[in-house]
């Protein structure tokens, strides 16, 4: 029957209202309709992302099967979005139990579609088989364009039921959900609507959000959707993926494409430097399962099938002490991971467990036991698993429930990680052993961290104490108004052991400059007497064991000279909080102190006292020098401090430590992974980045800043 027919045979009848031939199919969609959550989790934006990531993993599917190299998303400006491919094209012949064309079948039949035969999927991301037909049931439009066979094929939806719409198909520009739809009454038509080249073949789905369904505030993230496309073309390697945002005034386009797959992902997750190459742990396994199989007859029989599972891990550790391990089934995220990722970490803790029990002697181990977190740190992993009809919890697909799948990853991980570790190359026999000395001293930091917290609680003067000789601690015990004074020297000691407060201001001298852990390894900065004694002092461990909730101090406070030395001390210390005791930074904990360059004593005539001023910087000095002159004031020769020790104590209290009249500079860190990387660039072990950096940033050096 032809559009015009159509429209005829249905003028007596709403275009809302549905019709016999398709009552079958839609009251599966209306219960879609009817609870939305059930198949996207929600109707807020992130529903209406879900909607989206169904149909871009269609058209994913087509690549992870090598029948397609490109995938275009378009949002544009009236509220839909577009999916194009390249693959081989929705199916447009006609299905013989339900006597539908492909395109409508996959459209508005639930779990219908190319997934479940087990014939043109082993694997794929649209996995429960219900991702078009949702999408479709929660649109107020959905328009699909198929090339094949030479002809280019055409259908549209209205909130799940096909028809025609009253405006031109294919015109750009006029397509629109609220133009007059024409349900089909008897049997429905799959449109030709023009011709292709021969060996042309894909698939367009341009929908419109149901606005029955969705939140008035329900939005694209682009963001999101960008590191989407990101993560997919980590994932299936040679695919480009092209997003375009055409809703605001100017276009933003971003196109993806990586050969170097899930090697090339890990590198590009990792925050720190590495301790071992990406190694890649290959593998498969099979298994058996009983499924549902629709026989020749349209029943479901259970029939009992082998499956086989392939297993592709990335792994990589640094030097840092975060854990970033991310898990996919088919390209799909499973971001609460599932059996997978725990066969993942059962055969890492083995091994590892194993390795050390081998080189205990060597390692100096002893009894203690290695426990999963101290193998997971520094650790940056992407964990992939490829099967046919795995079964999720939940059609969000976050968890991933397949039992079986569980032992096939702990063996291809165990065997393949264990070659690593006893290989007889020279690179990675090297590795092997840093990664064991690693993973041991996060053991023993762990360890330690316990035993510290379980006898660490603030010494009366009765009872004996286990922090730093040198430590000048205070009286108070009250956190909320404590503070530690970190000061460079024993001469800034002096002085500021007279300037405090001692009911709540403790004092820790430093010798000099500490060790740079960002270069260091763990043991390197545990053995360093000066951090010991700072992480021993603050009481709440370090790394992962760090307990901003037993921290000593309210305040951490760094207090060095105003110099270039004083400055490059703060940086190392700042490096210390910002890599071993990040929360304290987070919680905005950690203060820089700010202390005079000059003192000008201003001579008053008469009996008035004279009046002093400090200045921070010699541009203020010379402002203050300069306005003091003009008001013919006279002043006694300029004071210039090199350093704290050299101030008296009430000078140094009135400037520097007294809450009062003191100026203090917050350590914050808002944008983590930009933090990050600056610390990587200015205090890591590669030189080169940071003399680049140094170069290229030399033209916009304030001199005024330098202390000369």
């Amino acid at each position: 029957m032809s559009p015009t027919a159509a429209k005829k045979a249905a003028t007596s009848k709403s275009a809302s209202e549905y019709t016999a031939h398709h009552l079958q199919v839609l009251e599966g969609l209306e219960a879609v309709r009817k609870r939305p959550g059930m198949y996207i989790g929600s109707t807020d934006s992130r529903g209406l992302m879900h909607c989206l990531w169904e149909i871009i993993d269609n058209a994913v599917d087509e690549a992870l099967g090598g029948h397609c190299d490109r995938v275009e998303v378009t949002l544009h400006g009236d509220g839909s979005v577009e999916v194009r491919d390249n693959g081989r094209g929705v199916p447009v012949d006609i299905e013989p139990r339900t006597g539908l064309s492909g395109v409508e079948l996959v459209f508005t039949r639930l779990h219908a579609g190319g997934k479940f035969g087990g014939g043109s999927y082993t694997a794929s991301g649209g996995l429960h088989g219900v991702g078009a037909s949702v999408v479709n049931a929660l649109s107020s439009r959905l328009d699909v364009e198929v090339d094949r066979g030479g002809k280019t094929y055409a259908m549209s939806f209205r909130r799940g039921e096909p028809g025609v719409f009253s405006d031109v198909a294919g015109a750009k520009g006029t397509k629109d959900p609220s133009h007059e739809f024409t349900p089909y009454v008897d049997v429905s038509e799959l449109e030709v609507i023009g011709r292709t080249r021969r060996g042309v073949s894909g698939t367009r789905v341009r929908y419109w959000a149901d606005s029955q369904i969705f939140l008035k505030d329900a939005t694209f993230d682009l963001e999101g959707l960008l590191a989407r496309a990101r993560q997919t073309s980590f994932l299936v390697p040679g695919l480009t993926i092209v997003i375009s945002d055409q809703r605001g005034d100017e276009v933003r386009e971003e196109v993806f494409v990586h050969d170097g797959g899930i090697s090339e992902f890990c590198e590009y997750l990792a925050p720190d430097p590495a301790v071992t190459d990406v190694w890649r742990l290959h593998g498969s396994g099979t298994f058996t399962e009983t499924v549902p199989v629709l026989d020749a007859n349209g029943h479901m029989s259970p029939t009992e099938v082998e499956r086989e599972c392939g297993v592709d891990v990335a792994v990589r550790w640094g030097t840092g002490y975060d854990t970033k391990v991310s898990s996919f089934v088919n390209i799909i995220a499973t971001p609460k991971g599932g059996t997978h990722l725990a066969g993942f970490e059962q055969a890492l803790l083995k091994v590892l467990r194993k390795q050390l029990e081998v080189n205990a002697r060597r390692l100096k181990v002893g009894n203690d036991k290695l426990e999963k977190d101290d193998a997971l740190a520094g650790l940056t992993a992407v964990v992939t698993v490829r099967l046919a009809e795995p079964q999720f919890e939940g059609q969000t697909k976050e968890v991933l429930g397949t039992n079986a799948v569980r032992a096939i990853v702990a063996r291809v991980v165990e065997k393949e990680l264990t070659q690593r570790l006893l290989s007889t190359k020279r690179g990675e026999k090297q590795q092997a052993a840093l990664l064991l000395e690693k993973v041991t001293a996060e053991m023993k930091s762990r360890i330690s961290a316990r035993l510290h917290k379980e006898t660490q609680r603030r010494k009366t003067a009765l009872e004996s104490s286990t922090l730093p000789a040198k430590l000048v601690d205070c009286r108070s015990t009250d956190v909320e108004r404590t503070e530690l004074f970190i000061v460079e020297g024993d001469s800034a000691l002096g002085t500021a052991k007279l300037a405090r407060n001692s009911d709540h201001q403790a004092l820790l001298p430093i010798r000099g400059k500490i060790l740079n852990v960002q270069k260091a390894s763990v043991t390197d900065m545990l053995g360093n007497a000066e951090c010991a004694a700072i992480i021993q002092v603050i009481g709440a461990g370090s790394g992962r064991t760090f307990d901003l909730e037993s921290a000593r101090y309210g305040k951490v406070i760094i207090m060095t000279d105003a110099d270039v030395d004083g400055a490059h001390i703060r940086t190392l210390l700042l490096t210390l909080f910002f890599r071993y005791m990040r929360p304290l930074v987070e919680a905005g904990r950690v203060y820089a102190a700010v202390p005079p360059l000059h003192r000008l004593e201003v001579i008053n005539p008469g009996s008035k006292a004279n009046e002093v001023i400090y200045t921070y910087s010699e541009a203020e000095m010379r402002r203050t020098l300069a306005g003091l002159n003009r008001r013919g004031k006279k002043i006694k020769p300029i004071q210039r401090y090199k350093g704290l020790g050299e101030m008296d104590a009430d000078q140094l209290a009135e400037t520097t430590m007294d809450p009062a009249h003191r100026t203090l500079r917050k350590v914050t860190a808002e944008h983590l992974e930009s933090a990050t990387k600056v610390f990587e660039l200015l205090m890591g072990g590669e030189v080169g980045p940071r003399k680049d950096f140094i170069i290229e940033s030399a033209h916009a050096l304030d001199r005024e800043r330098i202390d000369a």
